[in-house]
């Protein structure tokens, strides 16, 4: 198998990558190590102080508009930042505490710790409530697990006047196989690549009349397919296959284009499209399904080794 990021990608969190060489379960096995087995960090526990506080002469209780298994569930959703070359422990194997009770269990090997402490608005405010949010939590562990800037404005509550919202959060290392919080990943699919040809421009007039443009800008006309009628770049023909939908059955101008287009399969290649949560980088992310899958394989390898001997 080979793998070649396609041209202008990543773009940000979004990535294409083509695959060749291969077939579509090969292909099929990277989705589902993307989505399952790429470890990543979540919040997985929340100690929420409860009580009655006074600030300034002001009475604060500890109560939101969320039920706390609510917004411990809100929590565990926002993405955080993750670093493959940390090597942290996974909490349930971590040599430092795997001998510890529960309640005692957790070190900076195996978990990233986070605090927040938001107040509603003052008595005297116009404001009628504060929004919490993800950039609320700050990071007591090392500020390189700090919310990233395109994170910070995830709402996490409301609170109103008298509210306040204390509470210590801990991010532990996980799989997407356990639990949706610890896939890295949305929107994971694969296509066979193909190539797109002209094959009657006077035909295909039907689709280049509509003024139709590629993502990047460009006209989808006969110039497109240049001298040779041919076009191979994955982004472009992907461009194309969308814009054929409007000259598909049901359209009621499948009759005037009559094909005049066509899309051919490049025999063993695939589009593998996603994105990441912004915890990971796409590339990243990737790698690290590929060394899931290796790790696997060699493993299963070793088993049927031994057992034959």
């Amino acid at each position: 198998m080979k793998a070649e990021i396609v041209e202008g990608w990543p773009k940000e969190n979004s990535i294409r990558i083509a695959l060749s060489e291969t077939d579509a379960s090969q292909v099929n096995a990277i989705r589902r190590a993307l989505i399952s087995d790429v470890p990543k960090l979540a919040i997985t526990r929340v100690n929420i102080s409860q009580g009655v506080v006074e600030n300034d002469g002001e009475i604060l209780e500890s109560v939101n508009v969320l039920p706390d298994e609510m917004l411990t569930h809100r929590l565990a959703m926002i993405p955080i930042p993750t670093f493959p070359e940390e090597k942290l422990a996974f909490f349930e194997t971590c040599s430092i505490c795997i001998d510890l009770v529960e309640s005692e269990k957790g070190c900076p090997t195996c978990q990233v710790l986070y605090s927040l402490n938001v107040q509603g608005p003052a008595a005297d405010s116009d404001e009628e409530y504060t929004t919490v949010y993800a950039g609320d939590l700050t990071t007591i562990s090392d500020p390189m697990f700090d919310i990233r800037e395109e994170h910070r404005r995830i709402p996490i509550t409301i609170l109103s006047k008298g509210q306040y919202l204390e509470l210590y959060a801990f991010a532990t290392l996980g799989r997407g196989a356990h639990h949706q919080k610890w896939s890295p990943v949305a929107g994971v699919g694969f296509s066979g690549r193909n190539i797109a040809k002209l094959n009657n421009a006077k035909k295909a007039e039907t689709l280049f009349g509509l003024n139709l443009r590629t993502s990047d800008g460009r006209d989808i006309d006969a110039k497109l397919f240049g001298k040779g009628k041919t076009v191979e770049d994955v982004n472009t023909v992907m461009d194309l296959e969308k814009a054929l939908h409007q000259v598909g059955p049901g359209t009621g101008r499948d009759a005037d284009f009559d094909g005049a287009i066509s899309l051919e399969p490049v025999e063993g290649s695939y589009i593998l499209s996603y994105e990441t949560d912004g915890s990971l980088d796409p590339v990243t992310a990737f790698n690290l399904a590929m060394n899931e899958l290796t790790n696997r394989f060699t493993g299963l390898n070793e088993e049927i080794s031994a057992a034959l001997k």
